[in-house]
């Protein structure tokens, strides 16, 4: 039986975005089954879209506007759907993060969210969010979209060693990513640097933190505890973190010793091994 459940429009981006395709579809007077036949999809899918049930991807928008002639109302709406899909607690950074036009970011552990493979995202996100991984690894993808804009802000990373031994995901996960990191080096506006293990203490010992900056509002500062962010634009704390994130950047490898680093690291770690999938 189709399923009929009335939404809220006003209540959540999903909501509206279910409900938006529900009015279109039945103005082109096409059943579920009809559209999904034009999209390719299951009658079943377009059922719990429209209902809320399941989050739309960008490439199903896309189709959704090529098949109603909608003028690119779902690719624009799906953006907002997707970061709603966000932790409540993150959002205010993601949004602060995709005005910013510098984002200079210190990873201790981790490849930073917007240079993340869509595999090693996927592994990164399951530990936490089994329930909800494709919404959660869909929103992380649709947050990398500022670095394919006209003017995207300039990214500074400064990754931590460990990053790159540690194994998320697997061998084959973990070739792709470093593989993926080398690519985004050739980007003009993305700098990746390492920090070696050999540098010992350095000025971000307390963990992985964000400045971003604006063309028109103050700077900020962003850390992350277990379930939580926080952000502030206090001087003395924005004074502080650049001074340290200056001297990483001086302890770190260059640009060029980097890529030759990572590039070392997936031949030798991450290469082909008896019994492995990676070619």
């Amino acid at each position: 039986m189709v399923n009929i459940r009335s939404l809220d429009p006003s209540a959540s981006p999903l909501d509206y975005y279910g409900s938006e395709l529900r009015r279109l579809r039945e103005e082109a007077n096409l059943s579920q089954a009809e559209l999904g036949s034009i999209l390719y999809c299951t009658a079943s899918l377009i059922g719990q879209i429209e209902t809320a049930k399941k989050v739309p991807t960008r490439q199903f928008s896309e189709r959704v506007d090529a098949a109603l002639l909608t003028g690119g109302v779902f690719t624009r709406l799906v953006g907002l759907v997707l970061k709603s899909q966000l932790p409540t607690w993150f959002q205010p950074y993601a949004e602060m993060e995709a005005k910013a036009t510098f984002i200079s970011t210190y990873q201790s552990q981790l490849v930073y969210g917007l240079l993340q493979a869509e595999p090693y995202a996927r592994a990164v996100l399951s530990v936490e969010n089994a329930g909800r991984l494709d919404e959660m690894v869909a929103a992380r993808m649709e947050r990398q979209r500022i670095l394919e804009r006209e003017q995207p802000p300039v990214l500074c990373v400064v990754l931590d060693e460990a990053a790159l031994h540690r194994e998320i995901g697997g061998v084959e996960v973990m070739r792709n990513q470093l593989t993926h990191l080398l690519g985004c080096l050739d980007h003009p506006w993305i700098q990746v640097q390492v920090l070696r293990f050999e540098v010992g203490q350095h000025s971000a010992m307390m963990g992985s933190f964000n400045l971003l900056r604006f063309d028109d509002d103050p700077d900020l500062f962003y850390s992350e505890s277990y379930d939580s962010g926080h952000m502030t634009a206090n001087p003395q704390v924005i004074r502080e973190r650049s001074v340290g994130y200056a001297r990483l950047q001086a302890s770190a490898l260059s640009r060029e010793d980097s890529a030759a680093l990572i590039e070392r690291v997936m031949e030798e770690r991450y290469g082909h091994q008896p019994g492995s999938a990676v070619a």
